[in-house]
């Protein structure tokens, strides 16, 4: 007897877009087998037992079919909607460009149970009402480890040697941190306009850089007990999304959605 086509898997719903009048195209983040896209018949249809089950920040319990070109989502249950999440703009919007970056990072088909446990967790964090920016840095930082792009922090990586409490240089397109010589240099060749595919460098205090090895190394719980001011915050925040723009080559489209809610809403 040949393999059954029916399977069945957890996942989170990163996105999805109408197909026809009644269908939608759904990409689902899963444990098992990374993400993938599947068709959810009916769901755009009124009183559809799929359509709520297959929102983007849903996490859910999905039965499918093999298919000829996208498997099918016949059955679906919601574990968990993420509702305290939903409710606030703010939150949401951080969801939004949580699921983008897993969405951008990610090719169909790459397993990583790791990546789904950390996407999970943080969905989780982000619904409690005492979040803020951490949650984001956090996941910015975890993801890139996950996918094989950990900065690295404690040595220049041009020269080895090891990073001093001075003000030291982040290079996007060598992933990690100059010292100030090393710094110098760099500075003086685009000066000089001397052809690089590196991106510009950012000066970084000290305090940024003891606070991203500290997340980069401690569990979200840990990370949280961190007091940021809004200023060192927005350090953080410039490092880690100049290196994310660096390997995407390319801006999120969700960061304009955080952009305007900062404007209307007071720094959390």
């Amino acid at each position: 007897m040949g393999a059954s086509r029916n399977y069945q898997t957890q996942g989170i719903i990163l996105k999805q877009i109408k197909l026809g009048e009644a269908d939608k195209i759904v990409t689902i983040y899963t444990p098992e087998f990374g993400k993938l896209k599947a068709v959810a018949k009916g769901a755009c249809r009124p009183g559809s037992k799929l359509g709520g089950n297959v929102e983007p920040l849903t996490y859910s319990l999905m039965l499918l079919a093999k298919g000829r070109n996208l498997d099918i989502i016949t059955q679906s249950q919601t574990i968990n909607g993420f509702l305290a999440l939903k409710s606030d703009l703010w939150r949401m919007a951080c969801g939004f460009y949580i699921l983008e970056l897993i969405d951008s990072f990610t090719v169909e088909g790459g397993e990583s149970r790791p990546l789904f446990d950390l996407l999970l967790d943080i969905l989780n964090q982000l619904s409690e009402q005492r979040s803020n920016e951490t949650v984001l840095r956090y996941f910015e930082l975890h993801l890139l480890h996950h996918l094989g792009y950990r900065p690295q922090l404690r040595r220049c990586v041009n020269c080895d040697s090891s990073l001093k409490p001075v003000v030291n240089f982040f290079s996007p397109g060598k992933g990690g941190f100059l010292c100030p010589d090393c710094g110098a240099e760099e500075a003086d060749r685009y000066e000089q306009n001397e052809p690089t595919s590196l991106a510009p460098h950012l000066p970084v205090s000290v305090g940024a850089l003891k606070v991203l090895r500290l997340w980069q190394s401690c569990d979200y719980a840990t990370a949280t007990r961190v007091r940021v001011k809004p200023e060192l915050s927005s350090e953080l925040e410039q490092v880690l999304q100049q290196y994310i723009r660096y390997i995407l080559q390319r801006e999120l489209k969700s960061l304009t959605w955080l952009a305007e809610l900062r404007k209307e809403i007071p720094a959390r």
